[in-house]
């Protein structure tokens, strides 16, 4: 297994700065995901990885072994495409066997590594087949397989499930992700998908304009996102402006909002909030809890407690998403309407009725964010 260590690596295409000083360790064996919205530098750090571009500062080394300026074909990397860059005229086999061949091994262990690589993404029934006569998926598998069979020291893909339907990319990433850890691969993975990224990476980076805006394990970006721009990105946010009222005891921090007063945990590092400063909270929409009254007793009580009605729902089953439009502080202006997420919903007469409901959050699940 191998580590992947990115070391000051910055890269301008004329007056745009495309990456800025970025350091980053990938542990071997690791799937790790770069994560963004177009033209952030995702694709950008992976083709740095890869060696189709090389950088204007900084390294790139796998393990020790500097490869910042090696051409592509000397790192040992597996590379998915996109579009998958399969040989039409080819078969199935063909196409596996193509990156082999160009390394001129014996034809009798390329026979063998061929039919082992389809074996383990089970295509091996369709070695023979025209690359035209399989689906999305199967094409897919090839790709993989392509990848695969050189074994590479580092598996490196750039969106390889953007062109498949929904179904079969949910089967395809926990294809990927078994692939990747039975083989004990280090694998890269660009996607601007966050429920991609959040189901299956062992740990993510969310890139901003060239820079490193958070990394960590899914769960910690999504539930402790140290900024507005990463809480945005990564799934859905209700965010309020408010102003922090002391400097919290460790662990929570008041804040005053135009809805009230919240308690909630501040995640950027290094962040001292001083009475009177502004700051945003961050509140995911499934963290509110309705109630037809207030909790009595709960240690959420009176802080991070609203009332209001709801005002459109959708009804999606196993959970409904509610527009709910809360009730103002005194002398507040009227608020815009919250996000709610309820699993297993019981408050969709409420919605129908108009009737007054309670929400309330824990102190956990406030985010509090500096402006």
């Amino acid at each position: 297994m191998l580590a992947v260590t990115i070391r000051g690596l910055t890269k301008r295409f004329g007056d745009f700065l495309a990456l800025d000083r970025i350091d980053l360790r990938i542990e071997p064996g690791e799937l790790f995901f770069l994560l963004g919205p177009s033209g952030c530098g995702k694709t950008t750090l992976l083709r740095h990885i890869a060696g189709f571009l090389f950088p204007d500062a900084g390294q790139v080394l796998f393990g020790e072994q500097d490869v910042t300026r090696l051409p592509p074909h000397r790192r040992d990397t597996g590379m998915m495409f996109q579009s998958y860059a399969l040989w039409p005229h080819l078969t199935v086999a063909q196409n596996v066997a193509f990156g082999l061949e160009e390394r001129r091994r014996p034809k009798a262990e390329i026979q063998q590594r061929v039919a082992e690589a389809l074996a383990n993404v089970r295509m091996e029934k369709y070695g023979d087949r025209k690359i035209n006569q399989l689906s999305g998926g199967q094409q897919q598998r090839v790709a993989l397989a392509r990848a695969l069979v050189i074994r590479p020291r580092c598996l490196l893909l750039d969106e390889p499930l953007s062109n498949l339907d929904a179904k079969l990319r949910l089967e395809m990433r926990q294809e990927i992700r078994r692939v990747c850890k039975e083989f004990g691969l280090t694998a890269i993975y660009v996607t601007h998908d966050q429920k991609e990224a959040l189901s299956i990476a062992d740990r993510l980076a969310v890139l901003d304009t060239g820079r490193l805006a958070q990394i960590g394990t899914p769960r910690e970006v999504y539930r402790r996102p140290r900024t507005r721009y990463v809480a945005d990105f990564i799934g859905e946010a209700n965010f309020l402006a408010g102003e922090i009222l002391a400097p919290g005891d460790g662990e929570n921090v008041p804040v005053r909002t135009a809805l009230g007063d919240f308690a909630g945990a501040k995640t950027e590092l290094g962040w001292s909030p001083a009475a009177g400063e502004k700051a945003t909270l961050c509140i995911r929409p499934e963290s509110w809890k309705l109630r037809e009254t207030a909790p009595a007793g709960d240690a959420a009580a009176p802080e991070n407690v609203i009332r209001g009605t709801i005002g459109r729902s959708l009804y999606l089953g196993e959970i409904a998403e509610y527009d709910f439009e809360p009730r103002a502080a005194a002398g507040a202006a009227s608020p815009k309407p919250l996000k709610i997420f309820e699993l297993n919903p019981r408050f969709l007469q409420a919605a129908a009725d108009a009737t007054e409901i309670t929400a309330w959050v824990a102190p956990e699940d406030v985010v509090v964010l500096r402006n």
